[in-house]
């Protein structure tokens, strides 16, 4: 076994999943949030998938059966006879074959929607969350015509996303015809292995949780598309990490009164983008950067750099990295070395479910995780979320995650330009492809009306931070949704 989640590719209705965390500010009303945390697991063997109906099939049942009767039944009277009319002479009429033409059913077009994300071991968590609203958002769907059927594919290999595993899933729902876009990634190391693929093909991909700027914009975003430079094939709704950075840094500078923080990657591309974001930001706010120092897992001895950053006198430290590249390790010496009362600010990488998921960042820095905060490129806080929240909850018996709603609006500019190909005359890939990039479009979505950019990235510039409660989930501890920072258009 690799490791992977067996694939969904049925109709009409998906298979069980597994019970997931959800880092969500819950809605006052209407049914009690099962405790406390906004990152409760789900009850178990509770969350259900919610069941897709082929009403344009049935409906078309429905005519042919009527039409079938109505002839026969029209047939029945005509070699019967007409009647004489009173007074007169019953003359019998010579008997004329009777033509009962029984009317086609309308032809429905079977368009697939697949769903490309890793689905088990840390990354799961959130990634599900996605799935779920992407399938709600599709079950929602309806247009005469038209039956909408999803493929889930998971790229998770031993525990954690799989680069080649998702270049040769896309390579796959390439060569699938009846695939007309794609739900996904969430990783931007998966991302750039898309991508190119992607392009060349033509098929469209909306991504929930993708922020390394580097997929989309200058020249190493125009290298993924060097196939078809000017036809943009890839889509995000969440904000890049040159937003994400700059939001930690004033959330630590305005609500924690940070002032001189140590900056530290883990090396790779995600974690360096956002610690030299959050750190130019810092600056620009009139802190300091005591140290910078890249931490590489496995490598780098973490005991050791915790106590040179001692001598730094820091207030806070920011970890650019993941769970599992190194994030609750280090946060881990810090707690040993008796810093653990410093401000733990990081990205989404570590925002990973409760205590009680034994793999997740809480659940392996135990007691330490006190005081650490995590950014989400997605939006907590918009207009329909109450609703939505109960809709999510009716459907899958728990509370969305932080990407339900991004999954969910993915799926929705999808369908949208589904609706606007159907119009034109055609549903094809290309055609989907150039409604949903059409940069004069805006889209209404459950996160509000967005538009995407030139090169796909979206106009939403909003992250939302989270903090540990130590107490939560019954005292394993669990993230909870702190506050909002919107930039852009300053």
């Amino acid at each position: 076994m690799d490791g992977r989640e067996v694939r969904e590719d049925r109709e009409p209705e998906h298979d069980q999943r597994p019970d997931e965390t959800a880092p969500w500010p819950m809605p006052p009303a209407p049914p009690p949030h099962p405790g406390a945390s906004a990152l409760s697991p789900a009850p178990p063997n509770a969350s259900r998938r919610p069941r897709f109906r082929d009403a344009t099939v049935a409906v078309s049942l429905v005519v042919v059966l009527v039409v079938v009767v109505g002839g026969l039944l029209g047939s029945l009277g005509r070699s019967a006879g007409t009647p004489a009319a009173t007074g007169g002479p019953t003359a019998s009429a010579p008997a004329t074959a009777a033509s009962t033409t029984i009317a086609s059913p309308p032809v429905v077009q079977r368009v697939t929607i697949a769903i490309s994300l890793p689905l088990t071991g840390d990354p799961g968590v959130g990634a599900a969350s996605a799935r779920d609203g992407a399938l709600l958002a599709i079950e929602d769907f309806e247009l005469d015509g038209y039956l909408v059927r999803t493929l889930v594919l998971d790229h998770a290999v031993n525990g954690t996303y799989d680069e080649r595993q998702g270049a040769d899933d896309m390579t796959e729902l390439v060569a699938n015809e009846d695939v007309i876009a794609v739900v996904g990634p969430f990783n931007s190391a998966v991302a750039r292995a898309q991508i190119p693929i992607g392009n060349q093909a033509g098929l469209l991909q909306c991504s929930p949780a993708t922020t390394n700027p580097g997929i989309t914009s200058g020249p190493a975003g125009a290298d993924l598309r060097r196939a078809n430079p000017d036809r943009i094939a890839f889509i995000r709704v969440s904000t890049t990490d040159d937003f994400q950075g700059p939001a930690l840094a004033r959330f630590g500078f305005d609500e924690l009164d940070l002032r001189r923080v140590a900056v530290i990657d883990d090396g790779q591309a995600y974690g360096d983008n956002l610690a030299n974001a959050f750190g130019s930001e810092f600056q620009r706010l009139g802190g300091t950067v005591v140290e910078r120092r890249t931490v590489q897992a496995g490598i780098d001895d973490e005991a050791v750099v915790v106590e040179e950053l001692r001598g730094s006198d820091p207030d806070g430290v920011l970890f650019g990295g993941l769970t599992i590249t190194g994030g609750a390790a280090f946060r881990h010496q810090m707690g040993v070395a008796g810093m653990g009362d410093l401000a733990f600010l990081a990205g989404d990488g570590i925002v990973d479910g409760p205590g009680s998921v034994g793999e997740s960042y809480i659940g392996l820095t135990g007691p330490a995780a006190a005081n650490s905060f995590g950014a989400i490129a997605a939006i907590a806080e918009f207009p329909g979320r109450d609703a939505f929240s109960v809709r999510y909850l009716e459907a899958f018996s728990t509370w969305p995650g932080a990407y339900s709603a991004p999954g969910h609006a993915c799926a929705e500019v999808i369908l949208d330009s589904i609706r606007v190909a159907a119009a034109r005359g055609v549903v094809t890939r290309e055609a989907v492809r150039a409604a949903a990039t059409d940069t004069t479009r805006t889209f209404d979505t459950v996160l509000g009306p967005l538009q995407f950019d030139e090169v796909g990235d979206t106009s939403l510039k909003v992250v939302s931070i989270y903090g540990v409660d130590p107490a939560a989930a019954n005292g394993t501890g669990d993230w909870i949704y702190d506050s909002q920072v919107t930039l852009g258009g300053e």
